[in-house]
Parts: C-alpha cells; structure tokens; sequence
C-alpha cells in the first residue's frame, strides 16, 4: 500500500513538472532578453519586464492547452484505475 502511496506522488510530482516546466522556461529565457535589452539600452522601467514575460506565457499556454489537457487526463485515467487496488489493499 505504501508502495502505491509513494509512486502516486512521484506521478503527481512529475506531472507537475512536465505542465509547468516550459511555461517557466519561456518566463526565464523571456525575462533574460528583456533583461539584456535594458543593460544595453539603459531603460529601467518596471513594467518593461512584466509584459512581455506575461505575454509570452499566455501565448504558450495558448498553444500547449490541447497538450496540457491530454497528459492530464492520460494521467487522471491512471490513478482512477489503481483507486480500486488502493481500496482492495486496506
């Protein structure tokens, strides 16, 4: 029993993982341009650094929506079929 309990948190973890990793990625190498842009230019404007990253990651989740969904309910799919060995296992 504990052994599912277990492996059930690494799937959850990983899920988390595969769905937020390339939204973070596109927010960090985003930030990163914008970044330099400032360096070079020497504007220091706030909200310069907010926009684009926001921009960039709606856009994102706009493409991977259909993908996001699939591996989520790929993987509910799955903990919906070992609920019955959880409960056979108490």
């Amino acid at each position: 029993m504990q052994d599912i309990v277990i492996t059930l948190l690494q799937k959850m973890f990983i899920l988390t993982l595969q769905i937020s990793v390339p939204i973070l990625l596109v927010g960090v190498v985003i930030g990163l341009m914008v970044s330099i842009f400032q360096t070079v230019t020497q504007i220091q404007e706030s909200t310069l650094t907010f926009v684009p990253k926001i921009v960039g990651c709606v856009v994102l989740l706009i493409f991977l929506l259909p993908w996001i969904i699939n591996v989520f309910i790929t993987t509910t799919n799955e903990f919906m079929d070992v609920i019955p060995n959880l409960i056979g296992a108490m």
